[in-house]
């Protein structure tokens, strides 16, 4: 696995995680597939709240993975990118009209700023972007404090660490990275504090069996 500026080192796969539930730490190397039923699997199988940090470089599958965990969580409808929009929230039921996420009418810095009151009763899936975010100042504007303590919510942050030291104590951390095989990619956890269980890799294999 090469090296990145965000991961920065190199590191072979362990079996750490591959059990049902992750241990503290581990890293594998799955396929799109394979990151797909397992998140998926997160999305079905955590108890809120959680939060879980997406961590790469551009393309190595952090929306994907998002995405897959938002679909087990039983979101429907169109799930867009959030770079632009910073934060989407979903009802977890997928019962909102065409699935679209929330949106309120404020804007940060000439973009909508997505996020506010939950849908319903139910869980919610909260997908952020930091990659646009400059300073751990502009996270107020974007709701971030209401965000990381949503009791009802699966809160999934791409470009996690531009929070700095306001990540929520309690959180996962879930690192992707290329390696030399195209079809694969490095998908590394780490427990931070003491976050809700998250399933192992296996599942990921023995949802495609």
């Amino acid at each position: 696995m090469k090296p990145t500026a965000e991961t920065g080192e190199d590191r072979a796969p362990t079996g750490d995680a591959e059990a049902s539930v992750c241990a503290d730490r581990g890293i594998t190397h799955l396929t799109e597939d394979e990151l797909v039923a397992w998140g998926r699997r997160i999305g079905a199988a955590v108890t809120v709240p959680i939060f879980i940090g997406l961590i790469g470089p551009l393309g190595a599958g952090k929306s994907v993975l998002a995405r897959a965990v938002a679909r087990g969580a039983g979101v429907e409808g169109a799930l867009p990118s959030p770079t632009f929009n910073i934060v989407f929230r979903y009802p977890a039921s997928g019962r909102r009209q065409s699935g679209s996420p929330r949106r309120d009418r404020r804007r940060v810095r000439g973009r909508r700023r997505v996020g506010g009151r939950g849908a319903g009763n139910g869980a919610a899936v909260v997908h952020a972007d930091l990659f646009r975010i400059a300073s751990v100042q502009e996270l107020a504007a974007i709701g971030w404090e209401d965000m990381v303590a949503d009791r009802r919510a699966i809160v999934l942050v791409e470009w996690c660490r531009r929070a700095g030291d306001e990540l929520p104590q309690d959180r996962w951390e879930v690192t992707l990275d290329f390696v030399d095989d195209d079809a694969r990619r490095a998908v590394r956890v780490e427990r931070v504090g003491e976050p809700s269980p998250l399933p192992g890799f296996r599942v990921a294999r023995e949802a495609l069996e």
